[in-house]
């Protein structure tokens, strides 16, 4: 991770450069029912690997992080997936042509790190994967296994991927209750995602989720 020297009150402080976060976003409410059942979208749920450009609405964007870690209790924090002892270890990065964001589950807003297209970036990481690149939005889900090891042990690595694969399945129901397609990829350089998101040393990536309309192709006569 870059490290950027400030200057403040006649000291140097070093800091991380995810920590400059130049822009929050607050995102739209999101819904609690539609006219899809839970049912249908599981049923419908597919992997889909070809993506039209068209890009994601706001409300799309909002509601998916929602249901991916948005928080589904005022009073006490808890989450829509559940976390071992409620630790919530995971953070989503939203990957789309305008940049990278950081999903903030306390007050539903986007924090922008980067201004520049990092898609590419992480289509080269998965050996090649093009659907990221097709996709308007990518989630990366990260994870501190520390947070959940410090009170669980050696069983928090059986934790912290439970927890990604909940978080993951929501992100792909609400996506199909949204009219859209996804994907989960498991298969990229580690290091290379984290270089390329200048991801925080304690956080390892586990999934990329592409997001999007899926291709129509022409049916055969």
């Amino acid at each position: 991770m870059r490290k950027i020297l400030l200057v403040v009150g006649g000291l140097l402080i070093l800091i991380s450069s995810s920590a400059l976060a130049t822009q929050i976003i607050s995102l739209p409410k999101p819904v609690y029912d539609s006219s899809i059942s839970l049912e249908k979208s599981i049923a419908h749920r597919r992997s889909e690997r070809s993506y039209l450009e068209s890009q994601l609405s706001q409300e799309q964007l909002s509601q998916i992080l929602w249901a991916a870690e948005g928080i589904t209790d005022q009073t006490y924090g808890f989450r829509s997936a559940p976390s071992a002892g409620a630790l919530y270890p995971l953070t989503i990065y939203v990957v789309e042509k305008d940049g990278v964001f950081r999903y903030l589950p306390d007050s539903h807003k986007l924090a922008k790190l980067f201004d520049d297209d990092k898609r590419p970036s992480l289509v080269r990481a998965s050996l090649g994967q093009v659907c990221i690149r097709e996709a308007p939005v990518s989630l990366v889900i990260a994870a501190n296994f520390r947070i959940t090891q410090a009170k669980y042990g050696a069983r928090a690595f059986r934790y912290v991927c439970m927890e990604a694969g909940h978080v993951a399945e929501n992100i792909h129901l609400q996506a199909v209750a949204l009219g859209l397609a996804s994907l989960a990829i498991g298969a990229f350089w580690d290091d290379v995602i984290k270089k390329d998101l200048d991801l925080p040393e304690n956080q390892d990536p586990l999934y990329i989720i592409p997001i999007g309309y899926v291709k129509q192709w022409p049916e055969k006569k």
